[in-house]
């Protein structure tokens, strides 16, 4: 009696990965990474930089409290828990923070796509501002003192990272979690805005260059 014999999940996926779609993958990054991006005015760009400056120094005086920004950031948390809940209740559990970051990160990459800085760099900043809304919630895991919004059932509020962190079982290094990720967005919020003011300058710096010079 011979037995079944079993297709392979990972052998289907790389025959259907063939050279001829990697190829042409990469081909269409490399075409994207020459294109220049579009032109934005100096004033612009300037007023976009002191509005970042200005938030970056409102983000730091309320040392890890919630912000303004973070309703909007709440509404797209509870929307993810109730759009990944149809998978089941562990990813439903991870679904707040996945749209949340999510929403912006694909964003991002549509506006990379077609070469606009500014908004590129907008949502790429309020991208990496979750990662602050996140590590607050995350350091809040053991102590559980955050006020709690749910879109279900108001009898039953879950904290998810308490019951992410228990599962995994590293719930006594919520801090130390946290602390990490907000370091991470911290930086990277930094540097989307020295990399729009250095994308500026270069191209302040082109334009002089080839601006005809009367003799």
């Amino acid at each position: 009696m011979t037995t079944p014999r079993r297709s392979s999940t990972a052998v289907t996926c790389f025959a259907a990965c063939d050279p001829v779609t990697i190829r042409r993958m990469g081909e269409y990054v490399q075409r994207l990474l020459a294109q220049d991006w579009r032109p934005t005015s100096r004033y612009s760009v300037a007023a976009w930089l002191v509005f970042y400056i200005v938030f970056l120094l409102y983000a730091f005086s309320q040392h890890g409290a919630f912000l303004f920004i973070d309703l909007a950031n709440l509404v797209v948390h509870e929307g993810g828990h109730l759009l990944f809940g149809w998978f089941g209740s562990t990813l439903g559990l991870w679904g707040g923070t996945i749209l949340q970051w999510l929403v912006p990160l694909l964003l991002a990459a549509y506006f990379f796509s077609q070469r606009q800085a500014a908004a590129f760099a907008f949502c790429s900043f309020f991208f990496f501002e979750n990662w602050l809304y996140t590590a607050t919630y995350m350091a809040d895991a053991r102590a559980m003192l955050l006020p709690l919004v749910t879109a279900g059932d108001s009898d039953y509020v879950e904290h998810d990272w308490h019951t992410i962190f228990s599962s995994l079982g590293v719930l006594q290094y919520d801090t130390k979690i946290a602390a990490v990720i907000s370091f991470l967005g911290w930086c990277g919020m930094i540097g989307t805005v020295v990399w729009l003011a250095r994308r500026s300058l270069a191209n302040v710096g082109c334009s002089a260059t080839d601006s005809p010079v009367s003799s």
